[in-house]
């Protein structure tokens, strides 16, 4: 008898050749990719198939996208829409409150975490990220018990044979740093949980340019990549997430410093801003394309 464990552990871009599929750059390079939330308006098709076009061939695919095509579509739908177009994803969202803490939501996310590990592993990824979000008051107790909630997330994922990241981000009030999100991540000590770092809520938040010095070589799994909007730290939103090149922060410098640390993977441009998200994919797709690879480029990682 088959069993649904079995079946799903067969991906549906199978066919794809391991040089399409590979994840990792050779040496230092870095592979230009672009998460579903930057052309969020477009939908799963319209996004994949727009940067397509473009010639994008890295991308990273967003739960509340996939679940729209879901409504109408099939899983195996999707699969071939990536596949037809020539895309290889390098890591998808699942965005759950309470899955790296104890909380009051944290059962219902480790059932939905279950389902997006089946559904992307059928998708062909391999990795698989949550940010850190929680809806409560944060303890030192919570904290002490986050490495255990880390470690049974790790266990889970490494059934489905997928790396597990979490993303810290800047406004949340459990993991919001690096430091701390490292910390956890050590004491935990599971093999199948990595960090990722995400240049706009790096640089914007209580972050400073040493803290990647913690990292240790190879350890980093995954990184999304925006530039930011000078202004007022104060007034920061993801309105201020801009278009690699495009802004203050210093890119370049980051890039070299990871290539430094060993992580050879992809850089995921994820942005929020209403003109983006709601332009044509292809144009969107067409402009980052040309900012991205001329930094990348001047990072020696291209």
């Amino acid at each position: 008898m088959i069993t649904r464990r079995t079946l799903f552990a067969v991906p549906l871009v199978a066919a794809l050749p391991r040089v399409l599929r590979s994840q990792t750059a050779p040496d230092n390079r870095m592979m230009l990719s672009i998460h579903q939330n930057t052309s969020a308006a477009a939908g799963f098709r319209g996004s994949l198939e727009g940067w397509s076009r473009a010639g994008i061939r890295y991308v990273e695919l967003s739960d509340r996208l996939l679940n729209a095509f879901l409504e109408n579509e099939t899983l195996q739908a999707a699969g071939r829409i990536l596949t037809d177009s020539g895309l290889t994803p390098v890591s998808a969202a699942a965005v759950l409150p309470d899955l790296w803490i104890p909380g009051p939501e944290r059962a219902q996310s480790l059932e939905t975490w279950r389902l997006r590990c089946e559904q992307y592993v059928e998708l062909g990824l391999e990795k698989i990220y949550a940010p850190s979000v929680t809806r409560r008051p944060v303890t030192a107790e919570d904290y002490a018990a986050t490495p255990g909630a880390i470690y049974e997330v790790g266990e889970i994922t490494s059934e489905y044979g997928l790396t597990a990241m979490i993303e810290f981000t800047r406004t949340s009030t459990h993991l919001a740093t690096l430091p701390t999100t490292l910390d956890m991540i050590r004491e935990a000590g599971h093999p199948s949980i990595k960090p990722m770092l995400d240049f706009f809520h790096f640089w914007s938040g209580l972050n400073k340019f040493e803290d990647l010095d913690m990292l240790e070589p190879g350890e980093l799994g995954h990184a999304h990549f925006q530039d930011l909007l000078a202004g007022p730290r104060e007034l920061i939103d993801n309105e201020s997430r801009l278009i690699p090149g495009d802004g203050i922060a210093p890119l370049e410098r980051i890039i070299r410093k990871l290539s430094e640390k060993g992580y050879a993977g992809a850089l995921s441009v994820e942005l929020f801003r209403a003109d983006i998200v709601n332009a044509d994919p292809f144009d969107v797709a067409t402009e980052i394309r040309e900012k991205c690879e001329a930094v990348m480029r001047n990072a020696d990682v291209l």
